[in-house]
């Protein structure tokens, strides 16, 4: 199964009997809402998808800053994206794939089979010389049926219990140097400073499978044993899931994260560079 897409690829897909769903996947700490964004120009037949509000359910601070949400929301909200049984699903962001990763990861999740990420995402298209479409869209209304536990996922009292755990933030949050939004800083304690911006290249295309597979197995992964991922509150941790996937390898995401770990006080939390 393929999981990531060419620029070029996707054009040639959307003209053909049966084009992708291109999901629009635009959020970061400092601008959640990238509707602004995505009327001024996407990806033409795109649909704006809301990380926070249709990627993520919102509970209490001990639950994490994105739990996953219901599957009933995500099936409610796939259909209005227009998914529907055996479509092919592009998913995009102007963020290196750092948020829209969160989309890829949950739909595959959900047991939808077809799903990529357009590499170097949004940037890619336009310096391809491919025009943007303005305004809102209106999707045809799907019918994919969605059921959880297709990818791994491991839940905070399995952290760490075995095998290598990777936090995917920056270095400097990892470290406990500095921390915009948790409320204690520093990283679980085991877990490998493993910054997932770190698998793509400047323009936002990831890194090839076998260098991919050299940089994971320098931070101590290999096939024989666990893998779990985790950043702040499991968005850019799907990112490396989706890398650790190109390198070949099966990693489980933790989906509560720093979020969850630093707000129960019962669960300690190292600062410095070592795990």
């Amino acid at each position: 199964m393929h999981n990531l897409i060419t620029a070029d690829q996707l054009a040639e897909a959307l003209v053909t009997d049966r084009p992708p769903v291109v999901l629009d996947v635009r959020w970061r700490l400092d601008r959640p809402d990238g509707t602004n964004e995505f009327l001024a120009g996407h990806i033409p037949g795109a649909t704006y998808v809301d990380l926070d509000n249709e990627l993520a359910e919102h509970g209490e601070p001990t639950d994490g800053r994105h739990p996953i949400p219901s599957v009933a929301r995500l099936q409610e909200s796939a259909r209005r994206w227009g998914i529907s049984e055996g479509d092919t699903v592009v998913v995009y962001d102007d963020l290196k794939n750092l948020s829209a990763a969160r989309a890829w990861w949950l739909l595959r999740y959900a047991g939808v089979n077809d799903v990529r990420l357009l590499d170097g995402s949004l940037r890619a298209w336009t310096q391809s010389g491919r025009a943007l479409e303005t305004g809102t869209t209106e999707p045809r209304h799907g019918n994919v049926v969605l059921s959880y536990g297709h990818l791994r996922t491991v839940e905070i009292d399995e952290v760490g219990a075995s095998g290598t755990l990777l936090d995917a933030r920056a270095g400097e949050r990892y470290r406990g140097e500095i921390e915009p939004i948790d409320p204690r800083a520093g990283h679980i304690p085991g877990a490998v400073s493993a910054p997932t911006t770190e698998n793509v290249d400047s323009d936002g295309l990831f890194l090839g499978a076998e260098a991919l597979r050299a940089r994971f197995e320098t931070l101590g992964v290999s096939a024989g044993k666990d893998i779990a991922v985790y950043c702040g509150s499991g968005v850019t941790a799907a990112h490396e899931i989706f890398a650790l996937t190109l390198a070949g390898f099966e990693p489980a995401l933790y989906p509560g994260s720093f979020s969850q770990w630093s707000n129960h006080p019962d669960r300690p939390v190292v600062v410095g560079a070592e795990p």
